[in-house]
């Protein structure tokens, strides 16, 4: 007999549009997702995973949409509760956390060599691949963690698992969209969030496109099966986990990406989990809906071919926002699924529209494990889009005009350093690649210290705040470039003035290296000005 069944049992963290949290069963989630703000976690791997599984739930129950047409029904009628219910009862015994035959998320007969702790499965507390990041919880002394804690978890393992080696059934492969930024929109009520992600899918591939749930459990032999391939790099053979391709949304979202056992305490909780390798991805035609796409150019037997690329969670120094027109619809279709069917359902039903964007991932550094850092960002998402016009060029051109700025910043700075630390006739250490790490010069070491760059970022980043709030169906596009244009230079100038301030009190080689540095920032400005007062005439 099953027991903790996650349709009924309360797990998903939501908060109703009063502001109030609680924990609901997927029934109560889908039920009276009118009634609720949204899904919220403490850790956006989390929040993500839940956001993918609900969908998956969804698209089987609704079994579509399959065209525009019915997504717009469904989003001007709401999510058909008979429907939902009926699925619900049909596959409730598939929910259960703990039973014989299907334990959900897990493998039924994996019995591993050892047992390890439930931090295993939490980015926040895994040892393997983020210790020292979040936290100092020791994986030999953690305690146990609720069922509700624990499926929530085992979901964020399936979803952003990345490989760490060898596992005692196989290698460990990576899940399919590990280390993309996945988007969100986010409605008024959690209903119309969902609505907004339930992207249309081929009748066919939605018939073949089957959970997690729904499929008979993988047999540890499945798992344990050898897989040779080539490695690209060194041309030599080596292990891999077994791998296929997906058969649509519904199957990347619910991917096996990790085989898993959760061991019951006396206490009812989990203390003790079985981890090892699950279903290896294997690239295929199916795109993540969440995730933004670049083209991108790769050799295949010797000939460059172009292709399309997860856009990646980028260094620790450069924030989303930066990247944001990737996440904007255009004639390319490289933004998020989610974003150009939400931008689709609301056209010209301003009272629908999204409040914004949830922006989440994770940054690891392939072949290491080792978990970096994550994002958990949110955004307004331009009332332009509600009307007939596309604006990520626009935006793409504003970032572009930052960029550009932060590179003259960048080129005073390192005229500073070059003079002040070779006082004429120093030699000095360039930058250099050594064993596939770089490996910063004496006068990248000095612009790093410096400060002005971050400095200038940050006061950009929140001017760009208010470009994207600004950026409505009645605003008038050279106007926002021009206050834009206003904010580069007024942060070129803060920056730069607030490091001429460090250095003014030095020695003549300082000042000497300020004056033809700031020659620089001069030229820039003066341009940026020209450009500001072109547009200010309407020239």
């Amino acid at each position: 007999m099953g027991r903790y069944n996650l349709i009924e049992e309360p797990w998903i963290p939501v908060r109703d549009l009063a502001g109030n949290r609680k924990e609901l069963g997927i029934r109560d989630v889908l039920l009276t997702a009118e009634n609720l703000s949204v899904i919220e976690d403490p850790s956006p791997l989390v929040t993500a995973a839940l956001h993918r599984f609900l969908l998956a739930v969804l698209y089987r129950a609704l079994e579509g949409p399959c065209d525009i047409d019915e997504a717009k029904k469904l989003f001007k009628e709401g999510l058909p509760k008979d429907r939902i219910r009926a699925y619900l009862e049909k596959w409730k015994g598939r929910f259960y956390l703990f039973d014989e035959k299907y334990p959900f998320g897990q493998i039924p007969d994996f019995e591993p060599k050892e047992w390890r702790s439930w931090t295993a499965l939490a980015a926040e507390h895994n040892a393997d691949n983020a210790k020292v990041l979040f936290d100092h919880i020791d994986v030999n002394n953690s305690g146990a963690i609720s069922f509700a804690a624990a499926t929530r978890w085992m979901l964020a393992t399936h979803t952003y698992a990345v490989s760490t080696g060898k596992s005692e059934l196989s290698h460990t492969g990576t899940a399919p969209s590990a280390g993309a930024v996945m988007a969100i929109p986010i409605g008024k009520t959690l209903a119309d969030t969902l609505l907004y992600c339930l992207v249309p899918q081929n009748r066919e591939i939605m018939q073949k496109d089957i959970p997690l749930w729904e499929r008979e459990p993988e047999t540890l032999q499945y798992f344990k099966k050898p897989v040779r391939v080539r490695d690209k790099k060194t041309g030599k053979d080596k292990d891999r986990a077994v791998e296929r391709t997906a058969s649509g949304i519904v199957d990347v979202y619910t991917w096996r990406s990790r085989t898993i056992f959760l061991k019951e305490d006396r206490s009812d909780k989990i203390s003790d989990l079985g981890l090892a390798s699950g279903v290896g991805y294997l690239e295929s035609m199916t795109i993540d809906p969440m995730v933004s796409y670049r083209i991108g150019n790769k050799k295949d037997e010797g000939v460059e071919i172009k292709e399309k690329k997860r856009v990646v969670v980028h260094l620790e120094d450069k924030g989303i926002w930066r990247d944001f027109d990737s996440l904007l619809p255009d004639d390319n279709h490289l933004a998020p699924k989610v974003v150009e069917h939400t931008v689709v359902l609301t056209r010209n039903i301003l009272d629908r529209f999204p409040k914004g964007i949830l922006v989440m991932g994770q940054r690891y550094y392939p072949p290491r494990p080792n978990i970096a850092f994550w994002r958990n960002e949110f955004f307004i998402l331009p009332s332009a889009l509600a009307g007939d016009k596309y604006i990520r060029g626009d935006i793409h051109s504003f970032l572009d005009e930052a960029e550009k700025t932060r590179e003259e910043l960048n080129k005073a700075c390192r005229e500073m350093g070059r003079v002040i630390l070779t006082h004429g006739d120093r030699d000095l250490e360039p930058d250099k690649w050594k064993a596939g790490k770089f490996i910063p010069g004496d006068i990248t070491k000095y612009v790093n210290n410096v400060g002005a760059i971050p400095y200038y970022w940050s006061i950009l980043e929140v001017k760009f705040h208010e470009v994207l709030r600004d950026y409505t169906l009645e605003c008038n596009p050279d106007d926002i470039h021009h206050d834009w244009l206003v904010s580069v230079r007024n942060a070129l100038q803060e920056a730069w003035s607030l490091h001429e301030q460090s250095i003014s009190g030095g020695d003549t080689w300082a000042i000497r290296a300020l004056v033809k540095a700031g020659r620089i920032i001069g030229i820039k400005i003066k341009e940026l000005n020209e450009s500001i007062q072109q547009l200010k005439e309407g020239t």
